[in-house]
């Protein structure tokens, strides 16, 4: 078996209503989709970034090549990508995108789940917190606390908003009315996505300290650990962050050091199945939570349950338990047609988990139709 042809889209689609956090405002979502066709007819699909790279630095390099070989081949695309040192920007991305549509070729081939060519899940199902509760025009009160309310009833455990788009004190006061609206009982994150220096990621840290908050995300620059560090000192709660790092040789440090308390690398950034299961057992032998970032199509949706169904418990225990033990999956909920129209069956959650995917490959069927049309 051997790779025909490599094909790639650029996916754009509006979105309504529009929303922002600390680095923008969006009114479109985007992501890049790659797929890998076999000389017999078979696809594997993937997700990532970049497709100028793709087409035309890492495509000619596998055509010809067995996807069933997928670690020599990402070491071909790798070395490649590595002597400019280009593998820790958005090459990286395109490295993942194609690593992930091997995957789902190479268990179409054979015939097995994504997860039991990574050798079995541990888990039948994968707990998720919601991820919305962004900034949008005349959100606050009403329709940010009615969002909240609106995932508690849908049975979600944990939901996750942003700070750091307003001042200190609007922020502060955002996710206090947010915590007394969902209760003690549903976890509860804030994601800064870089927003600060550390000294103010302290400063609103504290003033959040009595809130029971889970972790405190990308408070700071993803590339300053010394920052982390100075943070992850000052703070009661846990420090996350990774999910702009690429490959193990980025993250090293971060575990080895321990600059984060949970680690969420990005499966269509870090390089792909391959490279993030190496990331994910660093970070368990050094005691460090992973739980996955997801922003995107069901294709990095279905990559990242395979992968995570697969983890074992951080630590290991009698009855591990998600948030403590067990990984926790971010769960994207602001409509798009990238994650809610690509995949013919749309993952859904129910009491705060995902049915990890069964078929072949990433068990997902992808409606070529769709991509073509949100292609630009």
């Amino acid at each position: 078996m051997k790779i025909a042809s490599v094909e790639t889209f650029d996916l754009r689609c509006d979105i309504e209503p529009s929303f922002g956090w600390s680095q923008g405002w969006i009114d479109q979502r985007a992501t890049t989709l790659v797929k890998i066709t076999t000389e017999d007819g078979l696809v594997g699909w993937g997700e990532g970034a970049a497709a100028s790279i793709i087409d035309e630095l890492l495509a000619p390099l596998i055509i010809g090549g067995d996807p069933m070989q997928r670690a020599s081949l990402w070491e071909r695309m790798f070395h490649a990508l590595y002597n400019a040192n280009i593998f820790v920007g958005l090459a990286g991305s395109a490295l993942s995108a194609i690593d992930i549509a091997l995957w789902d070729l190479t268990g179409k081939a054979t015939g097995l789940p994504a997860h039991a060519l990574l050798g079995g899940k541990v888990r039948d199902r994968v707990a998720v917190y919601a991820t919305g509760l962004y900034y949008t025009e005349g959100e606050f009160p009403n329709r940010l606390l009615d969002e909240a309310r609106c995932y508690v009833e849908q049975g979600f455990t944990g939901m996750k908003t942003k700070v750091g788009g307003l001042t200190v004190e609007e922020d502060v006061r955002r996710v206090r009315a947010l915590r007394e609206t969902i209760g003690p009982d549903v976890r509860l994150m804030v994601d800064a996505n870089e927003a600060y220096n550390a000294t103010t990621a302290i400063r609103i840290g504290h003033k959040l300290a009595d809130l029971d908050l889970m972790w405190f995300e990308e408070p700071v620059n993803a590339q300053d650990i010394e920052a982390y560090l100075q943070v992850k000192d000052a703070l009661p709660m846990a420090i996350a962050g990774g999910e702009n790092l690429r490959t193990r040789f980025e993250f090293k440090d971060y575990l080895a050091r321990r600059a984060y308390d949970i680690a969420q690398p990005d499966i269509m950034h870090c390089g792909g199945i391959t490279e993030m299961a190496r990331i994910c057992s660093m970070a368990n032998a050094y005691g460090i939570q992973v739980n996955p970032h997801v922003w995107g199509s069901p294709i990095m949706i279905a990559a990242t349950l395979h992968l995570t169904a697969t983890l074992p418990p951080c630590p290991t225990a009698r009855d591990p338990q998600p948030y403590a033990q067990e990984p926790v999956m971010e769960f994207d909920r602001t409509p798009s047609a990238i994650r809610q129209q690509v995949c013919s069956e749309p993952f859904d959650q129910r009491d705060s988990h995902i049915q990890v995917p069964e078929g072949p490959g990433l068990g997902i069927e992808v409606d070529e139709y769709v991509v073509r049309n949100l292609s630009i």
